[in-house]
């Protein structure tokens, strides 16, 4: 039986740090490249090309976090994911430097209208030429809602309305047939309207009537992307998502949520391995053990403390101000990210894990695993990744840009192709053909 050849994502935002707090201090971060230029996403777009990555994934937050001593202070000031650029606007950059690339944005629900989100994504699939994925989040954090002037809504609902929301999408995404267009000079018929239907939309949350005014695009609709850890956010995975973002610690919680997803995915009548389950991951790679655990403690010694906690704050709900250092994660109630963090819950196999210890330990990679090694040992450990915890692929997070990103390319990308568990060209011409490719 042939193997399964993993998928790789390069995980990022459109700022200055990603998903290693702190990295803009590190000496190799960045050097010569402004984060807010083309170029440097250009750069960045052709060397997860060049390591034939499915796409640059693009996370986003819509506001700094601000519930760390009750303010946003922190969050500016160890630049914990923040300043944040918008997501969307650097996917014509990306794709028009790339020919295979795709391009993965997080977009939240709560604050856009689904036709003004049906009309931004398809835009983009058309200026892509079919290489954009849609990661579909709500809102979690108070900032967000804060920044809106809104008050935050009924987590308990907020998949109900996810789901409206996509019913929404698309039925505008398929209301325009592949042929509707048939630009007949001789009569001047562009548009044949009987080919384009009206939606006529009445919801709980949501009313639209009217056409879709973007025709239908390469791939149709955008792949979908979901994160859902919690049961419901599982059962709404398996209903819509065609590939699935999961962050797991260890082997065991992989295969736990990958049996669990596969029971999910039968009972709504989807085959098994339709939707690919992508892991995140985070890798310090170098010639021998001894450079790269000298490079990932260098890392390491670039996390600022109260820049930790506050990132902490911010995606999971306490202000962690007020709690000891000491004290026990464990004995505090969660309201925010729960599969995230049971990441923490069990970043020590189970044993107890202290506030300091937390903070510090989601900084460096949001509770990911994180492979340290040469490009054999970091082989070694995906393979099992995939062989018994499920994986299809990774979500590689960033440290230090865009050198991390060269060097899995220049060093693991050759080594996985060795053992016949990646690609050696593109397959497909969109996103979906790529990613949904064996």
């Amino acid at each position: 039986m042939s193997k399964k050849r993993a998928h790789l994502l390069g995980f990022v935002q459109h700022g200055v740090n990603s998903h290693a707090t702190g990295m803009w201090r590190h000496s190799r971060d960045k050097v010569n490249w402004d984060w807010r230029k083309p170029e440097y996403w250009q750069h960045m777009g052709r060397t997860m090309e060049r390591g034939l990555f499915d796409a640059m994934f693009i996370a986003d937050e819509l506001a700094p976090y601000n519930n760390y001593e009750k303010s946003s202070d922190a969050t500016l000031k160890y630049a914990v994911q923040c300043p944040t650029h918008e997501p969307s606007t650097i996917v014509p950059i990306v794709t028009g430097a790339t020919q295979h690339l795709g391009v993965g944005v997080t977009l939240s629900t709560a604050f856009e209208h689904p036709y003004s989100m049906v009309r931004r994504l398809s835009s983009l699939d058309h200026l892509s030429s079919g290489r954009v994925a849609w990661n579909v989040v709500s809102s979690y954090s108070k900032s967000e809602w804060d920044a809106y002037g809104e008050p935050m809504t009924d987590r308990s609902r907020r998949y109900e309305r996810m789901e409206e929301y996509l019913n929404l999408c698309y039925e505008l995404w398929d209301s325009w047939d592949e042929d509707a267009i048939v630009a007949d000079k001789e009569s001047g018929v562009y548009v044949d309207p009987a080919k384009v239907r009206n939606i006529d939309f009445d919801g709980e949350f949501f009313k639209s009537k009217g056409r879709s005014f973007v025709c239908r695009s390469p791939q149709g609709r955008p792949v979908l992307w979901q994160a859902g850890s919690s049961a419901t956010g599982r059962d709404f995975a398996a209903r819509h998502a065609e590939a699935i973002f999961a962050v797991h610690p260890n082997i065991e919680r992989m295969r736990e949520y990958a049996d669990d997803l596969g029971s999910r995915l039968a009972e709504v009548g989807r085959e098994p391995g339709s939707v690919k389950l992508i892991y995140g991951l985070q890798t310090v790679v170098a010639e021998t053990r001894e450079e790269a655990q000298e490079k990932y403690e260098r890392i390491k010694a670039c996390i600022p403390l109260e820049g930790a906690l506050a990132w902490m704050a911010g995606h999971f709900g306490p202000d962690f101000s007020t709690y000891d250092l000491d004290e026990y994660v464990q004995n505090i109630e969660i309201p925010g990210i729960q599969g995230l963090f049971e990441s923490i819950i069990y970043a020590k196999g189970g044993a107890p894990v202290t506030v300091r210890e937390a903070a510090l330990y989601y900084a460096q990679g949001m509770g990911m695993p994180i492979l340290v090694g040469t490009p054999e040992d970091i082989a070694n450990h995906m393979e099992l990744f995939m062989d018994e915890g499920g994986a299809d692929g990774f979500m590689l997070a960033a440290t230090y840009t865009p050198g991390c990103f060269e060097e899995f390319v220049d060093m693991v990308v050759p080594e996985l192709q060795s053992r016949g568990r990646y690609r050696t060209e593109y397959s497909g011409s969109t996103l979906r053909e790529n990613l949904l490719s064996n």
